[in-house]
């Protein structure tokens, strides 16, 4: 019997990567390898910052109502 390589699924995923770094310079835009670790980095700094954004809105919320 042949081996199954799940060719569909793997490609798929690869398509995903590479369509997410589109974009990017260089390598970073058509190297799956490397789009796939500047994605993961990405990812976290967009989860970290929506945190930081959440922290900067309430201190200048703060200001403002101190500022009346």
């Amino acid at each position: 019997m042949p081996r199954s390589k799940n060719a569909v699924a793997s490609r798929a995923r690869r398509k995903r990567v590479l369509k997410a770094a589109k974009g990017f310079y260089g390598k970073r835009k058509n190297v799956y390898t490397v789009a796939k670790n500047v994605m993961e980095k990405g990812l976290t700094y967009s989860y970290v910052g929506r945190k930081i954004k959440k922290r900067d809105y309430r201190t200048l919320w703060i200001a403002r109502i101190n500022a009346l």
